[in-house]
């Protein structure tokens, strides 16, 4: 499969969230609206039952219906609010419940934050997040994302590629994943203090071949604006073709190595969650079918798409991988 290239657009030209909100036609087929990425730590939909769509609509929220205003990703889907995507949340470091994470987050510092960069690379080093921003080029990307619980979303991220920092810390050859770590903040984070049950702190990986393709961007802001705690803040991983909890929250860690890295849930439940996690409909969970999801702010059920829809970017990436076994 061809790899893509996707422009870059500077931050200066970022659309703020009322405008997305009101236009009625922006980026509508365009090369950078490739879907959405990811929240981390899903849970299972019978759980996702309980807690409620998340669909609340703040007192201030525009009349204009995004349908209304155009703003869609390549398919054509509209964007969810900001409403929506601010607050219906998986982040076990917090809770595990959607809805109550944006306020138990609430006032979370997140400046200032480094991220240390270091392994198998030539040029090791500790990163402010401001000055990643000035660093590269902050792009934007509507990436759909797709739970592993099989509940969906499409968000208006902004980032820029990993391989952007890989050129410049330069792995050396013999570096074959990436293993990201989160904060370690008991008492900052209830759900680290109250659960004994994951081995804290949240951990993930991607083949280096993986964190390079175009589409994997370090996320550090969405509508526009700065990530808020519940979302991540302040930088994230974002692989919008991957379940969404391979795509890990506040990274302050990044180190090149040469095994694959043990993630979070592959050590609370390997036999659930593998380290690839492409979306992959004919591979259900084994406590759930993945062959169709629900978009939040949709009722029904959609088809799920193989690798989200992003098949023609990455499905070269596994090549002679047998993905029923490497799931």
């Amino acid at each position: 499969m061809a790899r893509i290239q996707i422009p870059k657009i500077p931050s200066s030209e970022i659309t703020p969230e009322h405008v997305y909100l009101n236009r009625r036609s922006l980026m509508k087929g365009a090369g950078l609206a490739l879907g959405a990425a990811a929240l981390a730590a899903c849970r299972m939909p019978e759980m996702e039952e309980v807690a409620g769509s998340g669909e609340t609509e703040s007192a201030d929220q525009p009349e204009t219906t995004l349908a209304e205003a155009g703003t869609t990703d390549e398919l054509g889907d509209p964007l969810n609010t900001f409403d929506q995507i601010t607050n219906y949340n998986n982040y076990y470091e917090f809770s595990t419940d959607k809805q109550a994470v944006a306020r138990l987050a609430e006032g979370y510092p997140t400046s200032p934050w480094t991220v240390e960069v270091g392994g198998l690379v030539n040029n090791p080093g500790t990163y402010d997040v401001d000055d990643l921003r000035k660093m590269f080029d902050i792009e934007e990307r509507i990436y759909r994302l797709r739970c592993v619980e099989a509940w969906s979303m499409v968000i208006p991220w902004m980032g820029f590629p990993i391989s952007d920092l890989l050129a410049v810390v330069e792995p050396k050859s013999e570096a074959q994943y990436l293993r990201f770590e989160t904060i370690l903040d008991p008492e900052g984070m209830p759900g680290q203090r109250n659960s004994s049950f994951y081995e804290w702190p949240y951990v993930e990986g991607l083949r280096v071949d993986e964190a390079m393709n175009p589409l994997a961007i370090l996320g550090t802001g969405l509508y526009g604006k700065d990530l808020l705690p519940q979302n991540g803040a302040p930088i994230r991983l974002v692989v919008p073709w991957k379940y969404g909890f391979k795509s890990i929250k506040s990274i302050v860690k990044i180190e090149l190595v040469t095994e694959q890295p043990t993630s979070l849930w592959m050590a609370a439940a390997g036999h659930e969650y593998g380290f690839y996690a492409n979306v992959n409909p004919t591979v259900n969970h084994p406590r759930w079918s993945q062959a169709t999801e629900r978009r939040i702010g949709e009722r029904g059920r959609r088809e799920t798409l193989m690798f989200n829809g992003y098949e023609e970017q990455v499905a070269y990436l596994y090549e002679g991988l047998d993905l029923v076994v490497n799931y």
